[in-house]
C-alpha cells in the first residue's frame, strides 16, 4: 500500500490518497515494460510488402534461348529467380507482426510504469479536470506548473481535457480505457484523474 498526493483541480496539493497496490520500486519491472512497448510498436506495422516469386511472374513458356552454343549458362525459363524480371526468391509476402502479450505481463507493465512514475514524482493525481475546453488555458496551466510534458488521462470521453490538450504539441490526453504504456513511456509526466487512477490501480489489483 502506498500514499499518493491528491491534487485539486488548480494542481494544488489537497491530501493523500492511498492505494491499494504498493508503488515501491522494487514493483517495476524493465522487462515487462519493454515487451509491451515492443509489441505495440510491432502491431503498429503494416505488413503489406509483397513480391513475386517464380511461379507468379507473367511469361516462360518458352525456352529462352537454346541449350548450347551461346556460351552462356542454360535457362529454360525466363521467370528464373537468375533471369532479368524473374521471380524473385524468398522475397516478403503479407503477413502480421503482432507479437502476443499475455494479460498478465500487461498489467505488470501498466503496475511498473505508475511506480516508476509515482517514485521520480511524475505522478500527478488530480480530484477532477476543470477546462475550459480552451488549448490556451490548458497549456499555460500546464506549463506553468511544469507540468509538461504529460501524458494526461481522464475518466470519461466528455471531459473538455481531452479537446484542451489535443493541440499541445508536447502533452497527449486519452481516457482511462485507451491508457497506453506506450505513450506513458514517451511522456515525463503522468496527470490522471482519481477515478481513471482507481480504475487502473484495481484492474491491476485483480
Amino acid at each position: 500500500m502506498s500514499e499518493v498526493q491528491l491534487h485539486n483541480p488548480k494542481f494544488e496539493v489537497s491530501g493523500k490518497l492511498k492505494t491499494e497496490i504498493d508503488l515501491g520500486k522494487e514493483n517495476i519491472s524493465e522487462g515487462c515494460v519493454h515487451q509491451v512497448v515492443r509489441s505495440l510498436l510491432l502491431s503498429r506495422r503494416q505488413g503489406n510488402a509483397s513480391t513475386k516469386g517464380k511461379s507468379e511472374v507473367r511469361g516462360g513458356g518458352k525456352k529462352p534461348f537454346k541449350q548450347k552454343g551461346t556460351g552462356r549458362a542454360r535457362q529454360g525459363s525466363n521467370r528464373s529467380p537468375l533471369m532479368p524480371g524473374g521471380g524473385t526468391v524468398f522475397g516478403p509476402k503479407p503477413r502480421s507482426y503482432e507479437l502476443k502479450m499475455n494479460k498478465k505481463v500487461m498489467l505488470k507493465a501498466v503496475h511498473s510504469i505508475l511506480a516508476d512514475k509515482f517514485n521520480a514524482g511524475k505522478l500527478i493525481v488530480v480530484e477532477k479536470f476543470q477546462s475550459t475546453g480552451k488549448t490556451k488555458d490548458a497549456f499555460k496551466n500546464l506549463n506553468e506548473r511544469g507540468f509538461l510534458p504529460a501524458l494526461v488521462v481522464c475518466s470519461d470521453g466528455d471531459s473538455k481535457m481531452l479537446r484542451a490538450v489535443k493541440n499541445i504539441k508536447n502533452a497527449k490526453a486519452l481516457t482511462v480505457e485507451g491508457f497506453s504504456v506506450l505513450e506513458a513511456v514517451r511522456f515525463e509526466n503522468l496527470l490522471i484523474e482519481k477515478s481513471a487512477f482507481e480504475k487502473l490501480i484495481t484492474k491491476i489489483g485483480q
